[in-house]
This record gives C-alpha cells, structure tokens and sequence, in this order.
C-alpha cells in the first residue's frame, strides 16, 4: 500500500479513490474466474448439502438460468476470497484521515464486525436454514414430489443468510450507542417488549417464505441477541465510566 500525502485535492481524492475501485474490482474479478474455472462444483456441493438428505431434486426452468446461477456463486465466494485486498485497499484510502486513536477503534470495529457478519451467516446456514428447508420441503406431505428451481433456490438461501449476518451486527451497535450515551442497558430492558413485537416484524418482512415456522426461526435468534445486546450495553457503560475519570484527572 502505497503511502498518500497527507493534503490532498480534490481531484487527487478522486484518482486515489478510482485507483481502489479498480484494484478491488480486479481483485474480485480475479478471484472470481478461479472460483469459477477451479472450485464451482465443490460450491454447488456446499449450497445444496441441506437438500441431500430430502432427495429434493434441483432443475432450471430457464435456459441461462443453471449458469447466471453458478456465476452468482462464484461472485459471492470471489468476493469473500477477495476480501482481504478490498478491506486493505479501503483501509489505505481512509487511514490518513483518521488520527491514530481512531485508527485503532475503526480497524477493531471492522474486524469485530465481519467476524459478527460471517458467524451469524454460518450460524443460519448449519442451523437455522436446515430447520427451515425440512420444514418447507415436508410440510407438502406425501405424494408431493419437490422439484426447486436452482435459480429460485440459491435467491432463497442468499436472502436467508445476509438478514442473519446483519442480525449478529446488533450487539456491536449496541455497545457504541451506549458508549456514546445514546442508549442505556436499562433503557433497552424497559422497551424489551416493544423490541419482540418489532423484532417478529422484522423477520416477516426479512424472511424469504411465508411460513411462520421460517419467521420464527429468525426471531428467535434475534431476541438471543437483544439480550445479548443489553449485557454488551451494560459492560459499555462500565468501561465508559471508568475511562471518562481517568481523563479527568
């Protein structure tokens, strides 16, 4: 990583900002063709493991729709192979704008949050997904013979994981709300029930089924994690209190 002037125009903000959109692009495309060319059937294997054990049979009903398909997985997993050279390059663009204190809050504030984004996708992925695709698949009853569109399929299992990766971000939000005083532990306690209404809400409108068993499935690790939020809070609030007399004296 190159290193930048401190002053800069506006026009060299723009070239340097150019500079990062290609490099990331490049890199994700890079990283996308090996996905591609090397490891797509070991991905479809992946995708499709819940639907072995119901011996749910996956066709396309469009004539580009099995390889649009495969292109999306390998989009997806190019950019999560890429990531290390996209955070870098975004890192380098903004680091000379941050005094060294926030350099060290942003950097772990990133890291905390795509390690939260990426325990949240697995965690719907190896529980929560396999629950809700027995679910759907046996509901039918039998003699009704499932036939998933891959195309259809895949949609449905990226909109699953995302609403959960972003789900697994609400403790870290709650602990810089309450660092800045924006939220109390005790304020989140009192308003615990509005938040379950708000929160079944929220996984109807996120979850990709109709089904209800889908949407609890979805509130119920939600609610784990407001509780979860409230103590994160709490410890918030005690290592603000700590620190604020500390710079006082």
């Amino acid at each position: 990583m190159a290193r930048r002037k401190t002053h800069m125009t506006l026009m060299e903000h723009l070239e340097e900002l150019r500079r990062v959109l290609v490099v990331c692009t490049v890199a994700v495309g890079i990283s996308t063709a090996l996905v591609y060319g090397f490891f797509r059937h070991q991905l479809y294997d992946l995708v499709t493991f819940p639907l072995r054990q119901y011996h749910a049979p996956l066709i396309f009903i469009g004539l580009g729709e099995a390889f649009l398909t495969q292109i999306k997985l390998a989009l997806a997993a190019g950019f999560v192979l890429a990531l290390p050279v996209v955070l870098w390059q975004v890192w380098g663009f903004i680091v000379p704008a941050l005094q060294p204190g926030e350099r060290r809050v942003v950097g772990l504030t990133a890291l905390f949050s795509l390690i939260a984004f990426f325990a949240g996708a697995a965690f719907a992925y190896f529980t929560v997904f396999r629950f809700a695709a027995r679910f759907l698949i046996t509901v039918a009853g039998p003699g009704v013979t499932p036939m998933l569109s891959i195309g259809h399929y895949v949609s449905f299992l990226i909109s699953f994981l995302i609403p959960f990766g972003l789900a697994f971000e609400l403790p870290i939000v709650a602990y810089f709300l309450a660092r800045w005083g924006v939220v109390t532990a005790s304020w989140l306690a009192r308003h615990r029930r509005p938040v379950v209404v708000i929160i079944f809400i929220a996984a109807a409108a996120l979850t990709p089924g109709p089904d209800v068993f889908s949407q609890l499935l979805m509130a119920g690790p939600l609610l784990g994690l407001y509780e979860i939020s409230i103590l994160v809070a709490k410890m918030a609030a005690g290592r603000a209190a700590v620190v604020r007399p500390a710079q006082e004296g």
